[in-house]
């Protein structure tokens, strides 16, 4: 080993097991350990540009990439506590976005075997990673949610007819929302020292919206929060007619986000959800090419749709459109908190 090799790999193992109370470095037991305490991210271009301070809680630095890790986690572990399944057991999910991911990725550190149905609208890179992962991948025309043949029901089938298997149904599965409510929702608080104004996030399942809402609001009920919903979803129109379903119509380049119905995860939250933007795809596609010009920060589409949505939220309550001094919004958070006596206001965004 050349000088410099040795040098770092010393340098590594000295800090890495350093007795000093000040490191903040510290060793977390496996995939499953990792999962969560993502750090606060400052939009700085999208502070400056609503006279706030706007920060993306970062959830792609969870081990498998998105805040889907948390869900997955909640999932698995509550079959497991509930006597569902068993070592060497199988896990079946119907999913449209990263969850699948998440699900491969736990399964793989648990031992458990994964079994994925997805929509054939997806990417074929999402299909060519879950199968990298171990999953197996049954891509399956997409048909709405009442016909049989929906993906949902075809996981739910395949789990039935498969010895020491569980469904998880993550949009149904209220262990979902309790994995925000428990961990993402108090890491907001606890990284804004409870300086919390508002939050948005879209939604598919409606456990990140709900339980980090929840949360937020048992702690300040003064604390606002949007949804944000891509064109497509029906979620939008519900909450800005007053709670009423209409037919599901138009599409979204984003995926994994947007719903047809009202989730178990999110109905029980639906009366403190405060308002509702939607976001159309030619916003999302140029906060894409924003992110990576302005902040160096190559995100996907829904990630982007965040990003848009929180800009809009921050518009619409301004730096002195709150009672209280501060606010934040998950998958963007936004934070106001005054800088000086007589000076503008941060934003904050997660």
């Amino acid at each position: 080993m050349n000088k410099s090799r040795r040098g770092i790999s010393l340098f590594l193992r000295t800090r890495l097991f350093s007795t000093n109370p000040v490191s903040n470095l510290k060793v977390v037991d496996g995939f499953i350990g990792a999962i969560g305490n993502t750090p606060l991210i400052r939009l700085n271009n999208a502070s400056r540009e609503t006279g706030t301070e706007i920060f993306a809680k970062a959830e792609f630095m969870n081990p498998g990439g998105s805040v889907k890790d948390r869900a997955a986690l909640y999932v698995v572990k509550d079959a497991e506590e509930r006597g569902l399944l068993k070592p060497g057991g199988t896990v079946v999910e119907g999913t449209a976005g990263n969850t699948g991911i998440g699900l491969a990725h736990v399964c793989r550190a648990k031992g458990y075997k994964c079994v994925i149905y997805m929509p054939d609208t997806q990417s074929q890179e999402k299909i060519n990673l879950l199968r990298m992962l171990g999953a197996e991948v049954y891509p399956v025309p997409a048909v709405a949610y009442e016909n049989p043949d929906n993906y949902n029901h075809q996981a739910a089938r395949h789990a039935q007819n498969t010895p020491n298997a569980v469904w998880t149904y993550q949009f149904d599965n209220i262990a979902n929302r309790r994995a925000h409510y428990e961990t993402t929702g108090p890491e907001i608080w606890d990284q804004t020292n409870g300086e919390v104004d508002g939050f948005t996030c879209s939604t598919g399942t409606g456990g990140t919206l709900a339980g980090v809402t929840r949360f937020l609001k048992e702690k300040n009920p003064k604390i606002k929060s949007f949804l944000a919903d891509p064109p497509g979803s029906v979620l939008f129109s519900y909450f800005k007619s007053g709670g009423k379903l209409i037919e599901r119509t138009g599409s979204s380049i984003t995926e994994g986000i947007g719903q047809g119905r009202i989730t178990s995860n999110l109905q029980p939250d639906v009366d403190i959800i405060d308002d509702a933007l939607q976001v159309p795809d030619e916003k999302s596609i140029e906060m894409v090419y924003r992110l990576l010009d302005e902040e160096g920060l190559y995100m996907g589409a829904s990630t982007a749709l965040n990003v848009v949505a929180a800009v809009e939220m921050a518009k619409i309550l301004g730096p002195d459109g709150l009672n209280d001094e501060n606010w934040i919004c998950l998958n963007l958070v936004v934070k106001r908190v005054p800088i000086g006596p007589d000076t503008d206001c941060r934003t904050l965004c997660s």
